[in-house]
């Protein structure tokens, strides 16, 4: 890898923090776009955008303060910058599978990289590659008003967040199984007529967010006291407080609302 290859550069740190340059984007350029002290470092090629190669470089985990051009992974959802989100997402997947599978499972050896594809391996033969957790979020429509609820990881009694439901895929049961039992367990609400929409890679750490619409079927709304703080049927004109525009979540609440008028 030359000093003057252009190139996307996906430095991470932290807990879910990435380097921006000044316009709060992944630096592009050759090396010297980065931070003097970077311009020796050992990046991985992982992935390509617009012809131009991804490399990554994982500083660890007690690499916050590497650098004030440290920022969350969610900036650039929130600035509105798909790919870069997505790509930086798929770096600290990898980079958290690297992260949390230095020895084996099987023997407890130490684990290596192996050559030609992004997967570690131990002496003894076991491969193991980047975990993916599969996990359903749903937007449940009860006439012209949408299910909602604030959840307690992202609770600010100020100014509530408000969601869709979602739940991680259980051993032995498909997405439309997944759907009808995380909505009755968070909700108490059943639903009917479930229907596949999109799909969203979710880096938080290594989630798999496929979106669904549903009917409210029966049921009285009762809060999983350890997952919700509270939960209702909103009206459009009556909104809370919603995820913001790029995350899967927020397009299932529009869509639903859209589909109601």
């Amino acid at each position: 890898m030359s000093s003057t290859e252009q190139a996307f550069w996906f430095v991470l740190g932290g807990d879910h923090l990435v380097l921006l340059d000044e316009q709060g984007r992944i630096p592009q350029g050759p090396r010297a776009v980065l931070p003097t002290h970077l311009h020796t470092a050992s990046f991985e090629r992982f992935d390509e955008w617009g012809g131009l190669p991804c490399h990554l470089l994982d500083l660890g985990a007690e690499a916050e303060a590497e650098t004030e051009a440290m920022a969350p992974l969610r900036q650039l959802m929130v600035a509105g910058d798909e790919e870069g989100f997505r790509l930086a997402g798929r770096a600290w997947q990898l980079a958290t599978f690297r992260r949390t599978h230095r020895f084996c499972g099987e023997c407890g050896a130490p684990m290596t990289p192996r050559e030609g594809e992004w997967a570690q391996g131990c002496h003894h033969g076991h491969v193991v590659y980047p975990r993916i957790s599969p996990c359903i979020i749903v937007a449940v429509r009860k006439g012209s008003a949408i299910l909602l609820a604030a959840h307690r990881r992202h609770y600010q009694a100020d100014d509530p967040m408000y969601t869709v439901l979602a739940g991680f895929v259980e051993a032995g049961e498909n997405l439309e199984q997944c759907v009808a039992r995380e909505v009755f367990e968070e909700s108490g609400i059943r639903v009917a007529n479930v229907r596949y929409v999109a799909s969203q890679p979710w880096p938080f750490p290594h989630s798999l967010m496929m979106g669904f619409t549903a009917d409210y079927e029966s049921g009285e709304i009762r809060v999983q006291d350890d997952e919700l703080v509270a939960a209702g049927f909103f009206e459009a004109d009556r909104l809370p407080r919603l995820p913001p525009h790029g995350t899967i979540a927020r397009r299932l609440i529009e869509q639903c609302l859209a589909e109601a008028r």
